[in-house]
């Protein structure tokens, strides 16, 4: 559930352990981190310990987070306008990870998100917008989250504190001052973190911002084509089979483009994504 210190907090038949970890994990390079499934060992005195770490499904490099079902991206209609880009990235990174990505418009009251929604409903992504006073909006994403483990992202000002807490009011958290159930501030030491939240669980993450994303969750220049579900019915029919869908003579990607048949927000983005790492050696990426 946390990780902290050196300490280890986890969750087993409704009760909290302040584990370590065996020195064997140091040893191999594998650490235990939030959202791993683990078995432990309960001595009669003294800390229990993490034995094993069991297989995981994903994970995320920075912030360090495993097991995580949905990753819910959080944006706003104004201040700050979206950023296409970042929300795209996001995107990839959660479908490159086996996560099913979310998309969470807020600041409908203030402006009229429906466009920024109708781009990820249209590949089939689930989007929900959000406003102060649209509880029915709401209650459809609180039930969406149930029986799953999710981690929320956002940039700063777009108003995830303010939905954190009307999805979840018992997190208590304060927008711009010191939250007093998780204890963030300016000065606290922050660390990852789950909760366990009406019949959820949800990935608390400060400092996961997308200078994070872009610098620790590359991928590799051949797989962002896939990361984007709207171009698969496309791919194969281009007319060479080394194209990277970016200009080239014949692609199929780019005459959907063109049709409006994709999105072009979404193809800038692709095309921002494999020219940032086309370069990049496989090694680098690991």
């Amino acid at each position: 559930m946390k990780s902290i210190g050196g300490f280890y907090y986890v969750r087993c038949e409704d009760k909290i352990y302040e584990c370590k970890a065996r020195g064997s994990f140091r040893k191999s390079g594998s650490s235990p981190i939030v959202g791993d499934n683990v078995i432990i060992s309960i001595p009669d005195d003294g800390f229990s310990a993490i034995e094993e770490i069991l297989p995981r499904k994903n994970k995320l490099r920075r912030p360090a987070l495993a097991n995580i079902d949905m990753l819910v991206i959080v944006c706003s209609t104004v201040d700050p306008q979206p950023n296409y880009n970042i929300i795209d990235k996001m995107t990839a990174v959660a479908v490159n990870n086996e996560m099913k990505p979310v998309v969470v418009v807020t600041k409908n009251d203030l402006q009229n998100g429906k466009t920024i929604v109708d781009i990820y409903k249209k590949v089939g992504i689930p989007s929900f917008l959000c406003s102060p006073d649209d509880k029915s909006e709401i209650e459809s994403l609180r039930n969406f989250l149930k029986g799953k483990i999710s981690a929320f992202t956002g940039n700063s000002g777009v108003g995830k504190s303010t939905l954190l807490n009307a999805l979840f009011p018992e997190l208590d958290l304060q927008t711009g001052d010191v939250s007093q159930k998780l204890g963030r501030g300016r000065h606290t030491t922050r660390v990852v973190e789950l909760f366990e939240l009406d019949g959820c669980y949800v990935a608390d993450t400060p400092g996961f911002s997308t200078v994070d994303l872009q610098r620790y969750e590359m991928i590799d220049k051949d797989r962002i084509q896939y990361c984007f579900s709207e171009f698969e019915k496309y791919l194969g029919e281009c007319q060479f089979s080394s194209c990277a869908h970016i200009c080239e003579k014949g692609c199929r990607i780019l005459q959907a483009v063109e049709e409006n048949e994709i999105e072009p927000t979404r193809h800038k983005s692709y095309v921002a994504m494999y020219n940032e790492v086309k370069d990049i050696k496989q090694w680098q990426l690991k």
